[in-house]
């Protein structure tokens, strides 16, 4: 008797569980999250993507075509300027309502958008980070968070014309020798802009600079390496190619890229470091050139150039999160990746691209996703604005022989550090 009672106090009690539980229709299961990951959210009728102007053609009909086919969403795209328009459009759109889904932006700007908090953290499967270089992935990170995935990098390489230098030097010093015999009047063995701190900053952080230390949780804008002993050694190097006449006076200051393509162009250089949007105008030149990594750097460590990367990003403002983070993931695939390439010749950081024949046949792509493996990501905190400034004027400085380099460099991490503290208080 008292086990026939028991089972029935059982049987009501379950019963009246499920009775209070919450009502759930099959196949709703979600992963909340303020970056919309829920994997079955609801699908929208339109998705919206700004890309960079003259950047779709051959190429985003298509992919959008295939992403519509396989998730039978609608997606519509624009096109503005990426330089500026695109961040600047979305600081107005957004508010007031008519923001897209999917943006195009330079890694250097992704600190500060998500500080004014115009696109919004993203959730992917690591089976899609591995589709990325490991620096891409980097550049597309902010205080340790992932917003975006990258679509193209580009970094300096070493160019050469091919009738004056039958083959890429593999050492600088290999290059300097080079440089000592073939400088003569108005002709140069190699130039760079290395009072440019974009450029510099290659044989500096080859040589162990650094501009802000990299952490688990990101950059770390209060320790600066850009006047450490290697960052010092690194402005010693460059300061001995400007003081041995090896870079001439007319290539320093805002002038001194155009003075450099002049000179290349008219076949009186022959190499220079410059990054891949300038092989088709040495070619409209009727140069014959050749492109190669950086060459390895006296203390045996590769030259460390910037990297930019642009990415796709998903709008803090996209009421559809989960389906824009999926649209970002087709448009940057193996696949779609490669067909950007061949519309408009933008290295895709797509690792499996690197020995696929498109790029490795590539003497100038190639080299570039090899140079990328190098390189270090544009530092992409709004603290980065202060840097430029100083270690331009250091650098120049250094060029024209005014100061030393432990001294120049002082003085350069002095003001980025006053400048940081002034314009970025702590939180």
């Amino acid at each position: 008797m008292k086990k026939s009672l028991l089972l029935m106090m059982l049987i009501l009690l379950l019963g009246f569980v499920a009775a209070c539980a919450p009502d759930r229709e099959e196949g709703t299961d979600t992963k909340d999250g303020d970056n919309g990951t829920a994997s079955e959210e609801p699908k929208p009728e339109k998705l919206v993507i700004w890309e960079d102007v003259d950047k779709s053609k051959d190429w985003l009909p298509a992919a959008i075509a295939s992403f519509e086919e396989e998730y039978g969403i609608t997606v519509e795209f624009q096109e503005l300027n990426m330089a500026d328009k695109i961040r600047d459009q979305l600081r107005l759109d957004g508010p007031a309502g008519n923001a897209p889904d999917v943006v195009t932006l330079p890694h250097d700007q992704i600190g500060q958008v998500v500080t004014e908090g115009l696109i919004r953290e993203i959730e992917v499967e690591d089976s899609v980070l591995e589709t990325y270089s490991e620096s891409s992935i980097t550049a597309q990170m902010y205080d340790g968070k992932l917003y975006g995935l990258p679509k193209a990098t580009e970094t300096p390489v070493l160019i050469y014309n091919k009738a004056l230098m039958e083959e890429a030097p593999k050492t600088m010093d290999e290059l300097y020798a080079f440089s000592k015999d073939f400088t003569k009047g108005e002709n140069y063995g190699f130039l760079a802009l290395w009072d440019n701190f974009y450029f510099a900053h290659g044989p500096l952080a080859g040589m162990g600079g650094y501009v802000f230390n990299e952490t688990a949780d990101g950059l770390d804008r209060d320790d600066l390496g850009l006047n450490n002993e290697g960052a010092v050694e690194g402005a010693a190097y460059i300061r001995k190619w400007y003081s041995e006449g090896l870079f001439p006076k007319g290539i320093i200051g805002e002038s001194g890229g155009a003075a450099m393509d002049g000179l290349f162009n008219e076949g009186k250089v022959a190499a220079v470091m410059n990054g891949p949007w300038a092989f088709q105008g040495m070619r409209d030149a009727g140069i014959d050139i050749g492109v190669a990594p950086m060459p390895t750097l006296p203390n045996g460590d590769p030259v460390k150039t910037f990297m930019g990367v642009k990415g796709w990003h998903v709008t803090e403002f996209s009421e559809n999160p989960y389906w824009a983070t999926k649209l970002i993931e087709h448009l940057s695939n193996d696949e779609n990746s490669k067909a950007r390439f061949e519309a408009v010749a933008e290295i895709p950081a797509n690792v499996a691209l690197v020995e696929d024949p498109i790029i490795a046949d590539n003497e100038g792509a190639k080299a570039v996703a090899l140079q990328s493996q190098d390189a270090v990501p544009m530092p992409n905190i709004p603290e980065m604005g202060e840097v430029w400034g100083p270690m331009a004027s250091a650098l120049q400085t250094l060029a024209t022989g005014k100061a030393q380099p432990q001294a120049a460099l002082d003085e350069a991490v002095k003001s980025i550090q006053t400048n940081i503290e002034t314009n970025h208080p702590a939180k």
